[in-house]
């Protein structure tokens, strides 16, 4: 390869990692894995070094990542340098020389510095580009373990890694609807967490900060008791102990013991729950490290240590499809069950097209994969490369013809159907919903798993799960148990009202209210309001031209009949006569307070609209009666209603109206 050669493979090079820290650091998501990153890294600095081309905009020359534009900029006091870093045990022994050092967890998480003034906490910026970051002081005091007032009175400067715990990040993973995308990567989770306007999203998050440098401590002349402090690394950790902040852990090392500390380590982080992805080496004798000064992008004071990731060879069996409600269909591979980091793994997210591409993915290729960061479960190489995956032309779950996107040079594969199934997961949840078929136990993320195996392609579906029990009871966090409870609660919702199936369907604009109106008026038959007219939609009070045009338009869509056709062959609609109890017709009701003799409000408005009344929300010149327990109350409901001289009734008094 000669200079020109050179040069043009590292610009590749460059423009490749430059997007990739783009959407690591300020978009949070992952174009490559951090084993390809780091391959592409030190092959440009080779190429760098070695025919001396350093361009102004190399990735080797700049650090961090570009402020986002919706924090506020904030200049560091002193400029923050990464670390230059080995995987090389040698290399970290020959560093320290005769030195003693301090060894320390290097957590993966986002970089923050703290600043005190007076024994109060005034500011907490994002590390951003190591000159500038993002102010995120609104988001610290919701950090689970931050001191905010401390006993120290003067300047302090703190740098540390805000992070979330490994079993923090699977219990969010693991509570998150099924066809969302997972988060990565306890590191992702954490910076979305943090770089955001909402603190509540940061506490809800359980986010630490601990504490890994002492940046400044007091003003320019120093009290003997600072002098002593800052001599050496540990004394500084051990002072910022005192202060109530968690720091890293770390152990002193020196030429003995520092190998046998190392394999320490690298057993101790299989089960640390603070995500680590390396080491750090300091020198202990702070004034020693800094004589040595910084090169144009390190300090010499440190030197950061990566772990040989744990790799297997095995496999690919299959790439499965997972489709999302965003439209969104991620490949998953699936290959021969290996033991990573103690556990044992079989599947591993392939992220998009572009990647899969890279690794010239095939069934029965030979893949290397390991546990990046020791939890997420990815394909590192492909030893084959056969490149013959294809992805599907139809959608895995509507069967609609898939699309490939590419946005800034990433392909993703989509499902453009609107109709999919999969994006009518509020249509489900709806219908399952206690105000329509009442299906208890059945949840979001269940619907989304039941989608996702092809299980349910509409309303109909449910009621035909019972095929599916041997693969129900096999998808984790089911069993027969579970099982068992759907089918049960699924079985019970076949004898059901009229209007629950009206209000079921989804049509624009009815509800609960107007979904009984319309029961009311066809007296329960089903049948009736699909051959309605609109004019004798119109005819019902309360339902308008606009409402009466959404109901006419739904019974008459042919997918639509379909759809209902199918249902009401599952169900055993209650077809009574219209009642001929109308004690309280003409009559409304308001309700509010708690109550005693009725579960709840919807029970005791079923029995009015049984008895021919009518309930509304608020209280009018046409209440008929506010019904409230606390007759005393000064609710607004109750002074409302003494206002415009509406009887205010117990829930004894209403049952004299229809006794």
């Amino acid at each position: 390869m000669n200079k020109q050669e050179a040069k043009k493979r590292i610009e590749e090079l460059n423009k490749k990692l430059l997007e990739a820290s783009e959407a690591y650091y300020n978009e949070d998501r992952e174009i490559i894995s951090n084993f390809e990153y780091d391959k592409l890294y030190d092959e440009m600095k080779e190429l760098e070094d070695k025919f001396d081309i350093h361009m102004s905009n190399s990735l080797t020359q700049n650090v961090g990542y570009e402020a986002a534009e919706f924090l506020p900029k904030v200049r560091h006091e002193k400029p923050m340098l990464s670390l230059d870093k080995t995987k090389d045990r040698e290399v970290l022994k020959d560093f320290l020389g005769d030195k003693i050092g301090v060894l320390s967890y290097k957590l993966d998480g986002l970089t923050i510095v703290l600043t005190y003034e007076d024994g109060k906490f005034v500011r907490g910026v994002t590390r951003g580009n190591g000159e500038i970051g993002e102010d995120i002081s609104n988001n610290i005091p919701a950090f689970s373990n931050v001191p905010l007032k401390i006993s120290y009175k003067g300047h302090l400067i703190l740098r540390g890694e805000a992070i979330i715990t490994y079993s923090d990040f699977e219990k969010i993973n693991n509570e998150m609807a099924t066809g969302i995308e997972k988060y990565k990567n306890p590191r992702n989770l954490c910076s979305g967490s943090v770089r955001q306007l909402d603190p509540n999203i940061t506490k809800k998050r359980n986010v630490k900060l601990v504490i890994f440098s002492l940046v400044e401590l007091g003003a320019d002349k120093k009290t003997k008791e600072e002098e002593e402090i800052n001599k050496t690394y540990e004394s500084q950790l051990n002072f910022l102990d005192e202060l109530g902040f968690e720091t890293v852990f770390h152990k002193l090392v020196d030429a003995n013991n520092i190998l046998d500390t190392i394999e320490w380590y690298a057993k101790d982080v299989v089960n640390n729950d603070y995500p680590s992805d390396g080491l750090v080496l300091m020198y202990n004798d702070i004034k020693y490290g800094l004589s040595l000064g910084n090169t144009s992008k390190f300090p010499r004071n440190a030197l950061a240590f990566k772990w040989q990731d744990e790799t297997a060879v095995t496999t690919l069996r299959d790439i499965e499809w997972s489709p999302s409600r965003t439209g969104l269909i991620n490949p998953v591979a699936v290959f021969d069950t290996v033991e990573l980091e103690g556990t044992n793994v079989s599947r591993a997210s392939l992220h998009n097209i572009s990647i899969m591409e890279d690794l010239k993915i095939g069934i029965g290729d030979q893949i290397k994969v390991f546990k990046a960061n020791m939890i997420i479960p990815q394909v590192e190489e492909n030893l084959t490369k056969s490149n013959t995956f294809k992805p599907p032309s139809k959608c895995p779950v509507c069967g609609s013809k898939t699309v490939i996107k590419n946005n800034d040079g990433v392909k993703t594969l989509f499902c453009e159907n609107p109709d999919c199934a999969i994006k009518n997961i509020k249509g489900f949840e709806n219908f399952v919903s206690r105000n329509c078929m009442n299906i208890e136990g059945i949840s979001i993320s269940t619907i989304e798993t039941f989608i996702e195996m092809g299980f349910i392609k509409e309303y109909a579906d449910i009621y035909k799960l019972d095929k599916y029990k041997d693969k129900i009871v096999a998808l984790e966090g089911f069993g027969e148990k579970s099982y068992t409870n759907i089918i049960n609660a699924i079985n019970a919702s076949r004898d059901t009202e009229c209007y629950r199936v009206i209000n079921s369907l989804g049509i624009l604009g009815i509800g609960t209210a107007n979904a009984k109106l319309l029961a009311k008026h066809f007296d329960n038959d089903l049948q009736e309001l699909r051959n309605a007219k609109i004019d004798d939609l119109i005819s019902i009070e309360e339902i308008g031209p606009v409402l009466a045009d959404s109901v006419y338009k739904y019974f008459n869509d042919k997918k639509n009949a379909k759809i209902v056709d199918d249902l009401v062959k599952e169900l055993n609609i209650k077809k009574d006569n219209k009642s001929t109890n109308l004690k309280l017709d003409g009559m409304i009701f308001v309700i509010t307070g708690s109550l005693e003799n009725y579960s709840n409000r919807d029970e005791l408005v079923k029995v009015i609209e049984e008895n021919g009344g009518k309930t509304s929300s608020s209280v009018s010149k046409n209440t008929t009666y506010l019904i409230n327990n606390d007759q005393a109350s000064n609710s607004t409901k109750n002074k409302k209603a003494k206002e415009l001289g509406v009887k205010i009734i117990s829930e004894s008094d209403f049952e004299k109206l229809i006794s």
